[in-house]
């Protein structure tokens, strides 16, 4: 009966190594260095002989990198005997190619492999997964969050985003509400996630740059007399000169639908340092009436913004998916259709698409450049003869591309319809603004009909 391998912690420097090593053992200074700082974070696989000596089966480029960083000890899963290493390995494998086995399993299985040593790519090679899969399935696993929502028998894909937002209260909730209730919609609410985040942290850190050369922050400013703070561009000196940026003692911090922040320059506590507004308030004749907007106009407002918000992020999800479907060995069917139809019927998917994203979705080396005309698109077709048809696809996506803007939900065109009808067939899921672009497009029901 073999024994139970066992893990522990041995000084590298007294492993045994065989001299011919795999040729991408090279060790490289940042993997050292990554070594160095980090140690060794999955166990190497060894066999101790009948002399006591420990020769490694499995990492030796992790036990060569460990002694050249001097580390003292590195973990190490001793079994039983050099055939022990194959036969985990062959039946881990044959457990995830059975057919009924969950997500959860198949993510349980690469996190055996990578404990015995195992990488990624050589998970992928035996198994028939990408790497990326087996990347994420690790991923996924490795965090509390992946790990708890691969137990409750979500997916892999679903495991990986909430680990993506462990920590997060908010977020998580969200994501676990949307997991529940409308799975489809996942990307998309995650994409907006992602962007909140970014637009979260990117103010956060233009606040605290403000607040060092001791700028006060305000939550508004105006341009006339009847205002607490003023805008610099509205204001005058004592000596009637205008005010400039040096004069400001805060900031407005301005937010646009695209999360990006701009610090307008404010003087607050204008009057007592002698300032005067440039202007007075036009009221054509009638009293002005000041006053915060009706609960209405602040409704339609955040439904503007959220929705500005929506389309932004859709748009990433939308071109990562047409990215995806261009990675695939067959063109989708359909395409060309689909391409035809575009350059006969919306004449500007030719003429106007932006080369760098057609080259991104298409999966061009892209290089930036700031030459006149640049167009990545056009140096990887004159660079390959190679799957032209998908050059086509992702020029013909990318013109569309560049007509959808971040309010199009609010004046669907048929353009658009044509574009996100064709995703959906080859397998997109619309996001709920890109729904109401479809749903434009739909007969009015006859509310007359009984």
């Amino acid at each position: 009966m073999n024994a139970t391998p066992s893990l522990e912690m041995i000084d590298p420097a007294t492993l045994t190594v065989d001299v011919n090593v795999r040729k991408d053992a090279a060790l490289t200074p940042d993997f050292v260095a990554s070594i160095k700082e980090h140690g060794v974070m999955e166990p190497v696989i060894a066999h101790r002989k009948d002399d006591g000596t420990v020769h490694v089966l499995m990492g030796q480029r992790r036990t060569r990198a460990a002694v050249e960083a001097e580390r003292p000890l590195i973990p190490v899963m001793i079994i039983e005997s050099p055939e022990e290493a194959e036969r985990i390995v062959t039946q881990v494998v044959e457990n995830i190619q059975r057919a009924e086995l969950t997500e959860a399993d198949e993510a349980d299985a690469y996190h055996q492999l990578s404990l015995i040593g195992v990488s990624a790519a050589a998970i992928a090679k035996k198994t028939g997964r990408t790497k990326t899969t087996v990347e994420s399935a690790l991923k996924a696993k490795a965090s509390e969050a992946g790990a708890a929502a691969l137990g409750k028998g979500w997916s892999i894909e679903e495991a990986l985003i909430m680990a993506e937002f462990e920590g997060d209260e908010d977020a998580t909730e969200e994501l676990e509400s949307v997991i529940m209730d409308e799975p489809d919609q996942l990307l998309h609410v995650a994409q907006l996630l992602r962007d909140r985040r970014e637009s979260a942290a990117a103010r956060a850190a233009q606040i605290e740059e403000l607040k060092a050369k001791g700028k006060a922050i305000v939550e508004d400013a105006g341009h006339y007399s009847d205002e607490e703070n003023l805008y610099v561009s509205a204001a005058n000196r004592a000596n009637g000169e205008p005010a400039t940026d040096e004069d400001a003692n805060a900031y407005v911090i301005s937010t646009d639908y695209r999360g990006q922040h701009t610090a307008k320059p404010v003087i607050t506590g204008w009057k007592e340092q002698g300032f005067t507004p440039k202007y007075e308030r036009y009221d054509g004749g009638q009293p002005y009436r000041k006053g915060p907007m009706t609960e209405e106009q602040k409704a339609e407002r955040k439904t503007l913004i959220e929705n500005n918000k929506k389309m932004e992020a859709a748009t990433k999800v939308r071109r990562e998916f047409v990215k995806s479907l261009l990675a695939r060995k067959q063109a989708p069917k359909g395409w060309q259709y689909f391409t035809v139809h575009a350059i006969t019927h919306h004449s500007e998917t030719a003429s106007g698409y932006d080369g760098k994203v057609a080259a991104e979705m298409v999966g061009a080396k892209v290089e930036e450049s700031t030459a006149w005309a640049w167009n990545p698109l056009r140096d990887h077709v004159a660079k390959s003869t190679a799957r032209p048809e998908f050059s086509l696809i992702a020029l013909v996506c990318a013109g569309y591309e560049k007509t959808i803007a971040k309010d199009s939900w609010r004046s669907p065109s048929q353009t658009h319809r044509d574009y996100l009808t064709q995703l959906v067939t080859w397998g997109y899921t619309a996001s709920q603004t890109e729904q109401m672009i479809l749903d434009s497009g739909k007969p009015a029901e006859d509310d007359a009909a009984a």
